[in-house]
C-alpha cells in the first residue's frame, strides 16, 4: 500500500486538482496526433504557473523546461496524451464526451500527474538541482509520437542526461511499482498477407489453388516459429490475429487474407523473426503453386532500462511505497511501448504504477470499455518523480 506519511504536503494537497485535471482531459479524449484539446489544456496551465514551454511538436506534442535555482544535470519525464477508439461503458461524472473516443489506458493521469510534478517543480525551485525538462508526447498507441519529437530535437537544447517515464498499471494494485533492469516491455512488429491461389467450385478442388488450406498451413507453421527456431530461455510471440477468405460454403476462394502481430524482448531478434516469416509463406505458397504479397513492419522496439537509472527508480520506490511486497521487481509484458525509442537515445527507466482497485471495481484491463483506476494513485505518482528529481541530481 502506498505510504501515505511519506508524501509531502505540499503535493497531496495538489490530489484534489490532480483528479479535477485527470476528468478534465478524460472527458475530452482524442486520439493521436489530433490532441488539441488537451495539448492547449497543458499549455493553458504551464503558462499559468509561468512555465516555459514549446508547442506544436511533432504536431501536437509539448515540451516543458524547468529551471531550479541551482546548476546540475538535466532530467526528462515523459507523459503520453492520446486516447483509443473504444465507446466508453462507465457510468461516472467525468464518462467520455467524444463518441467512440475513450481514455482507456490511462494516458489522462500519465498527464495529470506531469502537471502535477510541473507544478511541484515550479513552485519549488530551491528545494532540487538541475533542470527538468517534461516531454507531454503524443500518439503512443499508434502510429507513435515518440520518434518524430526525438527527430524534432526534443532530447536537445539542453541536451537530455537521463529520462524517466510511468504508466499506470492495472495489472497491478494500488501502492505497487514493477520495475525491473533490462527489458521491461516487448517490441511490436506486424505483417500483412494476401495469399493468391485460384478460386473455383468447392467440388471441383482439383482446378484450384486453394488459397484457405494454403493460408491454414502458414497460421500453423508460423507457430513453429517461437517453438523450434527461438531459444527456450527467449520470450517470444507470433499471433495471427485477422484471417479473411471466402464468400461462399461451396466456393473455393481465390484469395486468403491474414494480419498479426509479433513481440520480443531480446534486441538480437530484430529482423530474425520477420525473415523467418518471409521464408514460411514463401516456402508453403511455392509448394502449392500459390503467390503471395507480404507486408512486414517494425513499430517499436522494446523497452529496455538502464540499470543504474533503475537502481535509482527502485530505491525511490521503497521510500513511497511499503515493501517489500510494494515493489514487483520482475514484472514484464509482450505489450509494446514507444517510450523505447526515447531509452535508446539516452539511458533511462520506464515503470508500471499500480492502479486497480478490486474493491471499487477499479480493476477492468487496459483497452477496455469500462477501464479506470484509481485515482488516489496521482499523487503517488508525483511524488516519486519529485523524490529521483532530488536524488537525480545529487548522486
Amino acid at each position: 500500500m502506498v505510504n501515505e506519511s511519506q508524501i509531502r504536503d505540499a503535493i497531496a494537497l495538489l490530489q484534489p486538482e490532480l483528479v479535477q485535471w485527470r476528468r478534465q482531459i478524460h472527458q475530452y479524449p482524442e486520439l493521436g496526433f489530433k490532441e488539441v484539446l488537451t495539448a492547449n489544456f497543458v499549455s493553458e496551465k504551464l503558462s499559468q504557473w509561468g512555465i516555459a514551454h514549446e508547442k506544436g511538436v511533432a504536431k501536437t506534442g509539448i515540451v516543458a523546461v524547468i529551471n531550479s535555482n541551482y546548476e546540475g544535470k538535466v532530467l526528462a519525464i515523459r507523459a503520453d496524451m492520446d486516447a483509443l477508439p473504444i465507446q466508453e461503458e462507465n457510468s461516472v461524472s467525468y464518462c467520455s464526451k467524444h463518441d467512440g473516443i475513450m481514455h482507456a489506458c490511462g494516458h489522462d493521469g500519465h498527464t495529470a500527474i506531469a502537471l502535477g510534478i510541473a507544478h511541484y517543480l515550479a513552485h519549488n525551485r530551491d528545494k532540487w538541482r538541475g533542470t527538468v525538462k517534461i516531454i507531454f508526447q503524443p500518439a503512443e498507441e499508434g502510429p507513435g509520437g515518440a520518434k518524430p519529437m526525438i527527430e524534432q530535437g526534443v532530447l536537445s537544447n539542453p541536451d537530455v542526461d537521463a529520462i524517466i517515464g510511468l504508466h499506470l498499471w492495472n495489472n497491478l494494485p494500488v501502492g505497487t511499482i514493477g520495475v525491473r533492469e533490462g527489458a521491461l516491455m516487448a517490441a511490436v512488429e506486424c505483417f500483412k498477407c494476401t495469399i493468391f491461389g485460384k478460386g473455383g467450385h468447392g467440388a471441383m478442388p482439383d482446378q484450384t489453388i486453394d488459397s484457405v488450406v494454403v493460408g491454414s498451413q502458414i497460421v500453423n507453421a508460423l507457430q513453429t516459429i517461437v517453438a523450434r527456431n527461438i531459444a527456450p530461455v527467449d520470450s517470444a510471440v507470433v499471433t495471427v490475429g485477422e484471417f479473411h477468405a471466402g464468400t461462399a460454403l461451396n466456393v473455393i476462394a481465390d484469395t486468403a487474407k491474414m494480419s498479426g502481430t509479433v513481440r520480443y524482448f531480446n534486441p538480437k531478434l530484430e529482423s530474425f523473426i520477420g525473415q523467418r516469416i518471409k521464408d514460411i509463406i514463401g516456402g508453403i505458397c511455392q509448394s502449392h503453386g500459390a503467390e503471395y504479397e507480404l507486408d512486414y513492419w517494425q513499430l517499436y522496439p522494446p523497452v529496455i532500462n538502464n540499470p543504474q537509472i533503475t537502481q535509482l527508480v527502485k530505491s525511490v520506490a521503497m521510500e513511497v511505497v511499503e515493501t517489500p511486497m510494494g515493489v514487483v521487481p520482475e514484472c514484464q509484458t509482450m505489450g509494446g511501448e514507444d517510450m523505447s525509442f526515447f531509452l535508446q537515445e539516452v539511458p533511462g527507466c520506464y515503470f508500471f504504477l499500480g492502479s486497480a482497485n478490486a474493491d471499487k471495481k477499479l480493476n477492468y484491463p487496459h483497452h477496455h470499455p469500462r477501464f479506470d483506476f484509481d485515482e488516489t494513485v496521482l499523487s503517488m505518482g508525483v511524488e516519486i518523480f519529485a523524490r529521483f528529481v532530488e536524488k537525480f541530481n545529487s548522486e
